[in-house]
């Protein structure tokens, strides 16, 4: 099997990406959260224990990986051979640099400011989990435990990784027995959580157009043409001058809309336009539906079909009632 140039460069840069994203987030976690003596959630939490506990500052990147390996022994078959790769080049990367940041951050980089600190940390930690798993990679950890689970019960993959991390977060105050150590903790899960999310939406974050014009086939010619994006016609009436118009839809990138805009004005400065944020936008030319489908939903659907293609009306059930 032969793989292309583009393919190469595509792979090659996720695992820069991938690197990068795994130093900042040691960066971030090293040399401002660690030196507070704060657990986290995940494997690195674990390890951040073990640490504490031993004194040995290698125990927290050691630690982070064996527990890795571990749970991607345990979860192979689930989760496929690409994701374990990714995993593993993932965890190594992360847990190399955690074994090696903390020789050299002793003391917080900014002193006597605790919750400063903690917020930076947990800024960058979550900018670099962002650009990991963006581009397709995984550090491992909670997520594993949480992709079993959600396997073989219905407890969702958010809320058992929720459950995990708050018992070790927890767990932090029978070591120093300092309330405020915890709390820092769950600052540092909500703060990570949250700029994890920021970083995968902004990539996929898009915008609606709606536009009004009497030069609506010029617009419309242009966008196709320069914005390469598509537009669709739609047939309204103005109702104080009863006059039909014609009305231009047009959906693309946040970061496509100034040259929507830049488009419009050349050719109508008079147009009328309303721009919408849409959370997110599925088919050709933006993201994919990555859905497993539900074999049983799945079954009916096809049974329905079969049943629409013989024109055979399915048998009719009455209506249950509440109390049912």
């Amino acid at each position: 099997m032969r793989i292309s140039g583009k393919q190469l460069w595509l792979s090659s840069r996720d695992y820069i990406m991938i690197t990068l994203g795994t130093l900042i987030y040691a960066f971030g976690y090293c040399a401002f959260i660690l030196p507070e003596k704060v657990v986290i959630g995940g494997v690195t939490g674990i390890g951040s224990i073990v640490y504490f506990i031993t004194g040995n500052p290698f125990s927290i990147g050691l630690t982070q990986y064996a527990l890795n390996l571990i749970l991607l022994a345990f979860a192979y078959k689930l989760v496929g051979k690409e994701f374990v790769l990714r995993t593993i080049f993932g965890a190594s990367m992360i847990s190399g640099f955690i074994t090696l940041l903390p020789l050299f951050f002793t003391e917080p980089l900014v002193p006597d400011q605790p919750f400063m600190n903690v917020i930076i940390g947990s800024l960058l930690g979550g900018i670099g989990l962002g650009m990991v798993f963006v581009h397709n990679g995984s550090t491992g950890g909670t997520d594993i435990v949480a992709a079993m689970v959600s396997r073989h019960t219905n407890v969702t993959v958010g809320r058992t990784m929720l459950y995990v991390d708050f018992c070790i977060i927890s767990s932090s105050y029978f070591l120093f027995h300092q309330f405020d150590r915890v709390v820092y903790g769950f600052v540092v899960l909500l703060l990570v959580s949250y700029m994890v999310d920021m970083m995968i939406n902004t990539n996929r974050q898009a915008v609606q157009f709606t536009i009004f014009s009497h030069e609506w086939e010029r617009i419309a010619t242009a966008i196709n043409n320069y914005a390469k994006r598509g537009c669709t016609v739609l047939t309204g009436m103005g109702w104080y001058t009863k006059k039909d118009v014609k009305i231009l839809m047009v959906v693309c990138r946040k970061i496509e809309s100034v040259t929507i805009f830049r488009i419009i004005k050349s050719i109508d400065p008079q147009a009328f336009i309303t721009q919408a944020n849409v959370s997110g936008v599925y088919g050709q030319g933006f993201d994919q539906i990555k859905l497993k489908m539900n074999e049983h939903i799945k079954d009916e659907i096809a049974e329905n079909d079969h049943l629409v293609e013989h024109d055979i009306e399915p048998p009719y059930e009455p209506p249950r009632s509440a109390t049912e």
